[in-house]
């Protein structure tokens, strides 16, 4: 909370000597983004601020494709190796964990494949191959769809061009074209709870120590592009590790969706 206030201060003190330095450009993911967490943790933010954030919603590839060229000033995104990757090569900065989740395995009731019965993840995977059924691939190369390549890469399988749909778009959109082809598909567990009640499928597999997924805010180095706003971004970085928003994050959901979707890093 002293890394937030001290924040605002500075804020208050450079205000006057940026153009639009009161905006900040957040680039995340579409798992945040269709929960709603962003609708409750940013208008705080802006209120208490003073700044406004113009929040672009897409896969952790894109959103590090668009931090890589200096189009955002901060970044929430969940693929650890391509986040390494990237403060590496000198485009980020001060990366910090602020929550997690895990990935599940979703279909249909009837669960063909008999994924529920599966020892691991790369089991589960097996098992949908071996059954020749749907599977329903973000194909964008987010942190969701990195993930599910990776297993299919552990179980040694190329998944049959047949049965393998890439749909090209975000979690929520994904799920229900695995829900209308009565298809299986990986998803993190938050954006499957908050489209539970909408859709027939159901969490056939989890497994909290493989397929944890943890989110990772990341602001955009200022030394390699002198446009992006810094400032802004370390106060928006600062609010989202703050005790504040982390309560946010914990209570997120309980009271719309009887659950939290999402668990605060710092608990």
């Amino acid at each position: 909370m002293l890394k937030f206030i001290f924040s605002l201060l500075i804020l208050f003190l450079l205000n006057i000597y940026a153009k639009d330095f009161n905006t900040i450009i957040l680039a995340t993911t579409t798992s945040v983004y269709d929960t709603g967490l962003l609708d409750v943790i940013i208008p705080i933010f802006e209120e208490k601020s003073g700044f406004k954030v113009k929040t672009i919603a897409t896969g952790t590839g894109q959103a590090l494709k668009m931090a890589s060229r200096g189009e955002v000033d901060i970044i929430l995104v969940h693929e650890p190796q391509q986040e390494e990757k990237f403060i590496n090569e000198g485009y980020g900065i001060n990366r910090k964990p602020i929550m997690y989740n895990n990935f599940v395995i979703v279909g249909p009731e009837n669960d063909i494949a008999d994924v529920k019965n599966a020892t691991n993840p790369i089991d589960a995977f097996k098992r949908i191959a071996k059954a020749k059924t749907f599977f329903i691939s973000r194909g964008d190369e987010s942190g969701t769809h990195i993930k599910e390549k990776k297993l299919w890469k552990d179980a040694g399988i190329t998944p049959d061009k047949e049965y393998y749909i890439e749909s090209g778009t975000g979690m929520a959109t994904t799920l229900q074209i695995a829900n209308q082809k009565n298809a299986y598909t990986l998803c993190d567990i938050s954006t499957f709870f908050a489209l539970e009640k909408t859709i027939s499928l159901k969490i056939l597999f989890q497994d909290e120590k493989n397929l944890l997924n943890i989110y990772h805010i990341i602001e955009v180095n200022p030394k390699r592009f002198s446009t992006v706003n810094n400032l802004g971004a370390r106060v928006l970085s600062d609010f989202l590790i703050s005790n504040e928003c982390q309560k946010i994050i914990k209570e997120f959901g309980i009271k719309k969706f009887g659950k939290s979707l999402f668990i605060p890093y710092n608990k």
